[in-house]
């Protein structure tokens, strides 16, 4: 996979073969292109060449439908928190009220069911966000830093879900720059930098023994040139 513009070349040799199980957790310094490799896998993005296959099967509109996207600022719609939830259903022609409220009171919103989403806080809307993508029980999961500066109670709340989402056979693909939430949540991980995939193995052998000085600097808190 290549994703190049005019003058420059944003993501390189990217050849990855991700299972369709479990946690991969995309990591990398600011820049490295963990965004741009999110939205071309879901096909937000349309790269220059090459590929992006679901289950060996080209990625299309339909397998897309199959799969939800959770973006670090959320995107509400003008409507109460229940109506948010309410309108993804209908959508699906299905209009099941109360498991909207069993996940409301889930991500504690139950309260805040009728209230303009719009007035929500910044952690509130985050959880309603990916409340609202798991209710279409997608296939694929993503999410681009879905925790980024949240208090650490709606950063729980946000991890159990993923947790639970993952039990339940959704693949998530997760963007994160908190190592400590990385090694609590991955499967496996993939390191980035200056768009080239420099690491991508089991998160245990990444957190204990990465394999290249890249990874090895950026777990040491040091400065990517």
């Amino acid at each position: 996979m290549f994703l190049k513009t005019e003058e420059t070349t944003l993501l390189s040799n990217v050849n990855l073969n991700i299972p369709d199980n479990g946690i991969t957790i995309i990591m990398g310094p600011n820049g490295a292109g963990k965004s741009l490799l999110l939205r071309c896998l879901h096909g937000l993005i349309k790269t220059s060449n090459g590929e992006v296959t679901y289950a060996r099967k080209i990625l299309d509109i339909k397998i897309r439908k199959r799969q939800s996207m959770v973006f670090q600022t959320p995107t509400l719609l003008r409507r109460s928190v229940l109506e948010n939830l309410l309108f993804v259903l209908e959508k699906k022609g299905k209009t099941q009220v109360d498991n909207c409220l069993k996940i409301l009171a889930k991500i504690n919103l139950e309260d805040h069911k009728s209230q303009p989403a719009r007035l929500l806080s910044g952690g509130e809307k985050q959880r309603l966000s990916l409340a609202r993508a798991l209710l279409t029980n997608p296939d694929v999961l993503f999410l681009d830093e879905p925790t980024a500066n949240l208090d650490p109670s709606s950063v729980l709340l946000i991890e159990n879900l993923i947790l639970e989402a993952r039990s339940n056979g959704i693949k998530i693909i997760l963007i994160t720059h908190d190592i400590a939430q990385a090694k609590r949540l991955a499967d496996e991980v993939i390191f980035i930098n200056k768009g080239h995939i420099i690491e991508h193995t089991k998160a245990k052998t990444f957190f204990i023994k990465p394999s290249s000085s890249e990874a090895e600097a950026y777990l040491g808190g040091n400065l990517l040139i």
